[in-house]
């Protein structure tokens, strides 16, 4: 029986090979917001063969807008052109298509890395004030972020388009505007981190109507023959929170504005969250939106095993799925899938030689693709 992980899908004018996808992952190796040596192998090596399409991480609209100060951008030349080099060096060598994540962190920003603790950054560390829908901090002993003016609002939606155009120059295929995980995009869809006593707050109307100027807007900017998507957390895990079914009225509404799919990821808004954690914990997630919508889905969340992904997408659970952690272990993971279900994936010409077809001594009785 053939593979479903492994059939074409079309998205507009972009058609991917498969449907295994790299998770767009912060790095924390930007300088200035620019992309550097380390983003060219990160991404070089994924570009091989480690998937269909494989995303750039979540990169920002404006400085303001980071995680912390090694966060990516993409709003100044300079980071166009540190990007472009990237991606131009993927392409040539590579059989991958790349999507790039736009994003802005709002209250979650003006940290340090991961690494160093993830914890606020103070004055003397570089600390910069944060923009929110309200002036709510994401958990105890955090800065309290600066409720956005709708002249603010604006000028970031600009950015947002501004970005757009770049991406388009650098030559990204796909593009992801970054809605969940507790990022600006999401703190105004959330009742718990928006409470606004404007249009933009109160109701799940007026907390979805900023988002959807954004997507809005984005969509206008990027060329017709590409795709744009969204990542949303479908919950917030939090009592009081985002619900599925507030996820699933919004995902309706982006159809209506041309969204090509929803990478249904959940929480990490709110520091009380409780999420259980397991293999596969978004799926039901992301069928029920890919259910009671019809937009394509992305699931993602600790899929490791190619016949667990397998089933994900023969099931109608998904249309793709995302590996993170899984990608960074095996760079190579879409190959040795492909060779566990009995099925075909791209290899770069440079990388023929490990083809199976061509190490007969190793793979003695593995068949030519008809």
């Amino acid at each position: 029986m053939a593979s479903t992980l492994f059939s074409p899908i079309t998205l507009r004018g972009l058609t991917l090979a498969n449907r295994v996808v790299v998770s767009p992952m912060c790095q924390y190796e930007s300088v200035d917001g620019s992309a550097t040596d380390w983003h060219l192998q990160h991404l070089g090596s994924f570009s091989l063969g480690c998937a269909g399409l494989v995303m750039t991480e979540m990169t920002n609209v404006n400085a303001v807008g980071r995680i912390s100060l090694k966060c990516a951008g993409l709003y100044s030349d300079a980071n166009e052109a540190a990007l472009k080099r990237v991606i131009d060096f993927c392409k040539k060598y590579g059989v991958a298509k790349h999507g790039l994540q736009i994003g802005h962190a709002g209250r979650k920003g003006s940290t340090h890395v991961p690494a160093a603790g993830g914890k606020p950054l103070n004055p003397e560390e570089g600390a910069w004030e944060t923009l929110a829908p309200s002036a709510i901090p994401f958990g105890e002993g955090w800065h309290i972020p600066r409720e956005m003016t709708k002249a603010e609002m604006k000028s970031t939606l600009d950015d947002y388009v501004s970005f757009t155009k770049r991406a388009e120059r650098v030559g990204y295929d796909l593009l992801e505007l970054h809605g969940g995980h507790g990022y600006l995009v999401h703190q105004f869809l959330s009742p718990l981190s928006n409470q606004r006593k404007d249009e933009y707050g109160g109701s799940l109307e007026n907390r979805m109507r900023y988002p959807l100027e954004i997507f809005a807007a984005v969509r206008a900017a990027w060329p017709a023959d590409k795709p744009l998507g969204i990542r949303i957390s479908a919950v917030d895990w939090v009592e009081g929170g985002t619900a599925i079914e507030d996820t699933v009225a919004f995902a309706k509404e982006l159809k209506k504005l041309g969204c090509d799919y929803a990478d249904i990821s959940s929480g990490q808004l709110d520091a009380r969250q409780k999420i259980p954690f397991a293999p596969a914990y978004n799926a039901p997630f992301s069928e029920r939106v890919r259910r009671e919508t019809g937009i394509p889905t992305m699931t993602v969340g600790f899929i490791t095993k190619a016949q667990e992904a397998e089933d994900i997408i023969a099931s109608g659970k998904a249309d793709f799925i995302c590996i993170g952690r899984a990608a960074m272990w095996d760079p190579r993971w879409a190959w040795h899938a492909a060779e566990e279900l009995g099925a075909e994936t791209p290899y770069a010409p440079k990388t023929m030689p490990a083809h199976p077809t061509m190490r007969p001594q190793v793979f003695p009785n593995r068949a030519k693709p008809a």
